[in-house]
């Protein structure tokens, strides 16, 4: 059986962000997005030691992360936080 990948959604200071990024560094954030919705608990919990905060992962590839939070109840996975280190 396949599950369908969560839906993906921004908030607006994350959208802000992704508009200024380089083309190549918007490919890699896609990219990961990609693995996220597929698997959102394949990636790292933000804050392990916070026992209510497993909703809450944490992606990092090379220079660029994402803070997302994953709504269960509604299969979406909501990006809080684009960081670029470069």
């Amino acid at each position: 059986m396949t599950t369908q990948p969560y839906a993906v959604s921004f908030s607006a200071s994350a959208a802000k962000i992704l508009g200024t990024l380089p083309e190549h560094v918007e490919d890699t954030v896609w990219d990961v997005l990609d693995a996220a919705a597929a698997d959102p608990w394949g990636f790292r919990q933000w804050n392990a030691e916070e026992p209510e905060g497993g909703d809450i992962r944490y992606a990092s590839v090379g220079q660029v992360s994402l803070t997302c939070w994953v709504n269960r109840p509604l299969c979406r996975l909501s990006v809080l936080t684009i960081t670029w280190l470069g």
